[in-house]
Protein backbone atom coordinates (compact mmCIF):
# COMPACT_ATOMS: atom_id res chain seq x y z
CA UNK A 1 0.00 0.00 0.00
CA UNK A 2 1.35 3.24 -0.77
CA UNK A 3 0.44 6.78 0.89
CA UNK A 4 1.37 9.81 0.21
CA UNK A 5 2.08 13.39 2.65
CA UNK A 6 2.08 17.00 1.20
CA UNK A 7 2.61 18.70 4.74
CA UNK A 8 4.85 21.27 6.41
CA UNK A 9 6.92 20.76 9.08
CA UNK A 10 8.31 22.88 12.13
CA UNK A 11 10.39 21.55 14.86
CA UNK A 12 11.18 22.92 18.50
CA UNK A 13 13.39 22.05 21.17
CA UNK A 14 11.37 21.27 24.67
CA UNK A 15 12.24 20.33 28.22
CA UNK A 16 10.58 17.57 29.60
CA UNK A 17 8.26 19.94 31.74
CA UNK A 18 7.73 21.83 28.19
CA UNK A 19 6.01 19.02 27.23
CA UNK A 20 4.53 17.73 29.95
CA UNK A 21 3.03 21.70 29.80
CA UNK A 22 2.25 21.17 25.63
CA UNK A 23 0.78 18.04 26.28
CA UNK A 24 -1.94 19.10 28.87
CA UNK A 25 -2.88 22.12 26.26
CA UNK A 26 -3.08 19.23 23.94
CA UNK A 27 -5.71 17.25 25.71
CA UNK A 28 -8.35 20.24 26.10
CA UNK A 29 -8.46 20.41 22.51
CA UNK A 30 -8.88 16.88 22.12
CA UNK A 31 -5.29 15.43 21.40
CA UNK A 32 -4.82 12.09 22.16
CA UNK A 33 -1.56 9.91 22.75
CA UNK A 34 -1.38 7.33 20.01
CA UNK A 35 -0.34 4.04 21.78
CA UNK A 36 1.57 1.97 20.02
CA UNK A 37 2.77 -0.45 22.50
CA UNK A 38 6.53 0.15 21.75
CA UNK A 39 8.12 3.87 21.27
CA UNK A 40 10.78 3.01 19.41
CA UNK A 41 11.79 4.44 15.65
CA UNK A 42 14.64 3.24 13.88
CA UNK A 43 15.33 4.89 10.40
CA UNK A 44 17.95 3.55 7.83
CA UNK A 45 19.19 6.40 5.74
CA UNK A 46 20.42 5.78 2.50
CA UNK A 47 23.28 8.00 1.00
CA UNK A 48 26.27 8.12 -1.48
CA UNK A 49 30.07 6.78 0.42
CA UNK A 50 30.77 10.40 0.24
CA UNK A 51 27.54 11.57 1.84
CA UNK A 52 26.73 13.76 -1.24
CA UNK A 53 23.19 13.74 -0.13
CA UNK A 54 23.12 14.78 3.71
CA UNK A 55 25.95 17.44 2.43
CA UNK A 56 23.34 18.88 0.17
CA UNK A 57 20.78 18.83 2.51
CA UNK A 58 22.71 20.95 4.97
CA UNK A 59 23.06 23.72 2.21
CA UNK A 60 19.25 24.44 2.84
CA UNK A 61 18.54 24.18 -0.77
CA UNK A 62 15.28 25.05 -2.27
CA UNK A 63 14.94 21.48 -3.31
CA UNK A 64 15.55 18.36 -1.65
CA UNK A 65 15.55 14.70 -1.71
CA UNK A 66 16.83 11.65 0.82
CA UNK A 67 15.86 7.88 1.32
CA UNK A 68 15.71 5.75 3.85
CA UNK A 69 13.77 2.91 5.27
CA UNK A 70 11.67 3.05 8.66
CA UNK A 71 10.54 -0.06 11.48
CA UNK A 72 9.00 0.57 14.40
CA UNK A 73 9.25 -1.04 17.49
CA UNK A 74 11.49 -4.50 17.72
CA UNK A 75 11.07 -5.53 13.83
CA UNK A 76 11.55 -9.14 12.97
CA UNK A 77 12.27 -10.35 9.01
CA UNK A 78 8.46 -10.17 8.43
CA UNK A 79 7.54 -7.04 10.50
CA UNK A 80 6.17 -4.17 8.28
CA UNK A 81 8.41 -1.66 7.47
CA UNK A 82 7.97 1.53 5.19
CA UNK A 83 10.06 2.46 2.24
CA UNK A 84 10.15 5.70 2.15
CA UNK A 85 11.09 8.59 -0.23
CA UNK A 86 11.10 12.03 1.29
CA UNK A 87 11.65 15.59 -0.65
CA UNK A 88 11.56 19.17 0.13
CA UNK A 89 10.46 21.89 -1.85
CA UNK A 90 10.25 25.32 -1.05
CA UNK A 91 9.39 24.41 2.97
CA UNK A 92 7.20 22.20 1.79
CA UNK A 93 7.73 18.22 2.85
CA UNK A 94 6.48 15.93 0.40
CA UNK A 95 7.02 11.68 1.70
CA UNK A 96 5.72 9.07 -0.04
CA UNK A 97 5.95 5.29 1.25
CA UNK A 98 5.25 1.68 0.89
CA UNK A 99 4.88 -1.10 3.06
CA UNK A 100 7.05 -4.34 2.74
CA UNK A 101 8.47 -6.84 4.96
CA UNK A 102 11.57 -5.42 6.04
CA UNK A 103 13.90 -8.07 4.91
CA UNK A 104 12.16 -7.69 1.15
CA UNK A 105 12.89 -4.14 1.54
CA UNK A 106 16.96 -4.22 2.55
CA UNK A 107 17.62 -6.59 0.30
CA UNK A 108 15.77 -4.37 -2.24
CA UNK A 109 17.49 -1.79 -1.56
CA UNK A 110 20.69 -2.90 -0.95
CA UNK A 111 20.59 -4.71 -4.93
CA UNK A 112 18.64 -2.17 -6.23
CA UNK A 113 15.83 -4.35 -7.21
CA UNK A 114 12.63 -4.07 -4.77
CA UNK A 115 9.74 -6.89 -5.52
CA UNK A 116 6.82 -5.37 -8.05
CA UNK A 117 4.66 -4.62 -4.91
CA UNK A 118 5.97 -1.94 -4.05
CA UNK A 119 4.76 -0.34 -7.05
CA UNK A 120 5.64 3.48 -8.05
CA UNK A 121 7.43 4.27 -4.78
CA UNK A 122 9.70 1.02 -4.98
CA UNK A 123 10.40 2.46 -8.49
CA UNK A 124 11.26 6.08 -7.39
CA UNK A 125 13.86 4.38 -4.74
CA UNK A 126 15.40 1.71 -6.81
CA UNK A 127 16.17 4.98 -9.26
CA UNK A 128 17.61 6.79 -6.42
CA UNK A 129 19.86 4.01 -5.46
CA UNK A 130 21.36 3.55 -9.09
CA UNK A 131 21.69 7.48 -9.89
CA UNK A 132 23.31 8.57 -6.85
CA UNK A 133 25.30 4.85 -5.78
CA UNK A 134 23.28 4.73 -2.68
CA UNK A 135 24.14 2.48 -0.03
CA UNK A 136 23.04 2.16 3.71
CA UNK A 137 25.18 5.18 5.76
CA UNK A 138 22.98 5.57 9.05
CA UNK A 139 20.60 4.39 11.66
CA UNK A 140 19.05 7.16 13.13
CA UNK A 141 16.88 5.50 16.34
CA UNK A 142 14.39 7.19 18.94
CA UNK A 143 11.23 6.89 21.05
CA UNK A 144 8.46 8.62 19.93
CA UNK A 145 5.41 9.80 21.47
CA UNK A 146 2.66 10.91 18.75
CA UNK A 147 -0.41 13.01 19.32
CA UNK A 148 -3.51 13.29 17.17
CA UNK A 149 -7.04 14.66 17.19
CA UNK A 150 -10.53 13.84 14.76
CA UNK A 151 -11.22 17.37 15.50
CA UNK A 152 -7.68 18.53 14.06
CA UNK A 153 -6.69 16.03 11.66
CA UNK A 154 -4.27 18.58 9.70
CA UNK A 155 -2.25 18.97 12.65
CA UNK A 156 -0.08 15.91 13.88
CA UNK A 157 2.35 16.27 17.00
CA UNK A 158 5.09 13.89 17.84
CA UNK A 159 7.48 13.97 20.69
CA UNK A 160 11.31 12.49 20.36
CA UNK A 161 13.47 11.68 22.76
CA UNK A 162 16.62 9.10 23.31
CA UNK A 163 17.47 10.13 19.95
CA UNK A 164 20.96 7.74 18.74
CA UNK A 165 22.92 7.08 15.97
CA UNK A 166 25.48 4.21 14.42
CA UNK A 167 27.35 3.72 11.14
CA UNK A 168 27.32 -0.02 11.21
CA UNK A 169 24.74 -2.70 12.13
CA UNK A 170 22.34 -1.26 9.72
CA UNK A 171 20.03 -4.32 9.88
CA UNK A 172 17.38 -2.43 11.78
CA UNK A 173 16.79 -5.90 13.34
CA UNK A 174 20.30 -5.56 15.52
CA UNK A 175 19.08 -2.98 18.27
CA UNK A 176 22.64 -2.21 18.30
CA UNK A 177 23.45 0.71 20.65
CA UNK A 178 23.74 3.94 19.29
CA UNK A 179 25.81 7.48 20.11
CA UNK A 180 23.76 10.30 21.42
CA UNK A 181 22.59 13.21 19.52
CA UNK A 182 20.89 14.63 22.43
CA UNK A 183 20.93 15.44 25.85
CA UNK A 184 18.81 13.30 28.41
CA UNK A 185 16.65 16.11 29.40
CA UNK A 186 15.80 17.47 25.92
CA UNK A 187 12.77 16.64 23.78
CA UNK A 188 12.46 17.46 20.06
CA UNK A 189 8.61 18.01 18.84
CA UNK A 190 7.98 18.41 15.68
CA UNK A 191 4.27 20.01 13.69
CA UNK A 192 3.26 18.60 11.11
CA UNK A 193 0.16 21.00 9.49
CA UNK A 194 -1.01 22.01 5.92
CA UNK A 195 1.51 25.26 6.92
CA UNK A 196 -1.09 27.09 8.92
CA UNK A 197 -1.65 26.98 12.68
CA UNK A 198 -4.99 26.86 14.63
CA UNK A 199 -4.84 30.29 16.89
CA UNK A 200 -5.05 27.73 19.90
CA UNK A 201 -1.66 26.20 19.03
CA UNK A 202 0.09 29.76 18.61
CA UNK A 203 -1.18 31.05 22.04
CA UNK A 204 -0.15 27.37 23.21
CA UNK A 205 3.16 27.43 21.88
CA UNK A 206 3.81 30.78 23.21
CA UNK A 207 2.44 30.03 26.73
CA UNK A 208 4.55 27.51 27.05
CA UNK A 209 8.24 29.74 25.48
CA UNK A 210 8.92 26.87 23.20
CA UNK A 211 11.97 27.77 20.03
CA UNK A 212 11.88 26.46 16.96
CA UNK A 213 15.03 25.35 15.85
CA UNK A 214 16.58 24.08 12.32
CA UNK A 215 16.81 20.76 13.09
CA UNK A 216 17.56 17.30 10.68
CA UNK A 217 18.47 14.00 12.74
CA UNK A 218 20.28 12.82 10.14
CA UNK A 219 22.07 16.29 9.19
CA UNK A 220 23.12 16.35 13.18
CA UNK A 221 24.77 12.89 13.23
CA UNK A 222 26.64 14.01 9.69
CA UNK A 223 27.89 17.01 11.69
CA UNK A 224 28.73 15.76 15.05
CA UNK A 225 30.15 12.01 13.84
CA UNK A 226 30.48 11.76 10.65
CA UNK A 227 32.04 14.43 9.26
CA UNK A 228 34.77 14.37 12.23
CA UNK A 229 35.23 10.96 11.07
CA UNK A 230 36.02 11.21 7.96
CA UNK A 231 38.80 13.60 8.61
CA UNK A 232 40.36 11.68 11.35
CA UNK A 233 39.97 7.60 9.57
CA UNK A 234 42.03 6.30 12.07
CA UNK A 235 39.53 7.35 14.92
CA UNK A 236 37.17 4.86 15.69
CA UNK A 237 33.53 6.33 15.76
CA UNK A 238 32.58 4.59 18.93
CA UNK A 239 35.23 6.74 20.70
CA UNK A 240 33.43 10.01 19.54
CA UNK A 241 31.62 11.65 22.61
Amino acid sequence: MEESFARVEIKYMLTPDQQAAMADGLRQYGFQWMDFGDPAVQSLYYDTPDHRLIRDSLERPMYKEKLRLRAYGRPGAQTTSFVEVKKKYDGVVYKRRVALPLQAAYQGLSGGCLPPEAGQVGREAQWMVKRYGLIPSAVIAYDRDAWFSDQWPDVRITFDRNLTFRDHDFDLRANACGLPLMKPDQRLMEIKTSGVYPLWLARLLWDTQVKRIHYSKYGLAYLKYIQEKESNPRKEASSYV
